[in-house]
């Protein structure tokens, strides 16, 4: 600042302001590259498929009773023992099980491997080996339930057969009672009481 008293200006003393924004400066790269060195990027692997099952109904239709003690793994709804929250209906559970904080709280990124052209032949031909054998199999079952048809109309022809040599026993052995029987069921609108001798 000037010494003048005339001058009432207020004046800035110009090296102790560039020794200043010097250090500042010096401080902020020292800071950048203590960040570069400190925070080195994570290589996560690649996503892929579950090999477990999802267990979304072994509580179904249970009660449990959840008090202010209950630990969180057995409070309601479904736990996530890899994130350690709880999940309250089973829609959400496979959205968060499939989801970014999940996957990478398991160490996966989102990103999917690629397939190769030798990997896309061999599923094709894994699939034209299932459905064939899903065909032999369908053939099978078509033979087996045509087999169970077959006896079923076999089962009903031979009691048909039973019941036709069982009217004509019937009428052989008892002919004079025959015509009153059929007059009285004619008044009274059917065929027979139902009844069989023996």
């Amino acid at each position: 600042m000037s010494m003048r008293p005339d001058d009432h200006r207020r004046k800035w003393d110009k090296d102790e302001f560039e020794r200043i924004a010097a250090e500042r400066l010096k401080a902020e790269i020292e800071e950048e590259e203590r960040s570069k060195k400190k925070a080195p990027p994570i290589k996560r692997e690649l996503l892929k498929q579950r090999d477990y099952k999802v267990d979304l109904d072994s509580k179904l239709g249970k009660s449990v009773v959840i008090t202010k003690n209950t630990p969180t793994s057995q409070s309601g709804g479904y736990y996530c023992n890899v994130c350690d929250c709880v999940v309250k209906d089973s829609i959400n559970f496979l959205d968060h099980i499939n989801g970014k904080k999940h996957q990478r709280n398991l160490g996966m990124s989102m990103k999917i491997e690629r397939s190769t052209l030798d990997q896309v032949k061999a599923r094709f031909a894994s699939n034209k080996r299932k459905l064939e054998e899903k065909k032999h199999e369908y053939e099978l079952d078509t033979r087996l339930k045509e087999a169970a048809e077959e006896e079923a109309r076999l089962k009903e022809l031979r009691r048909e057969r039973r019941r036709d040599k069982k009217r004509k026993l019937q009428e052989t052995e008892d002919p004079d009672d025959g015509p009153a029987q059929s007059e009285l069921a004619q008044i009274m609108g059917f065929s027979g009481f139902g009844a069989s001798k023996k």
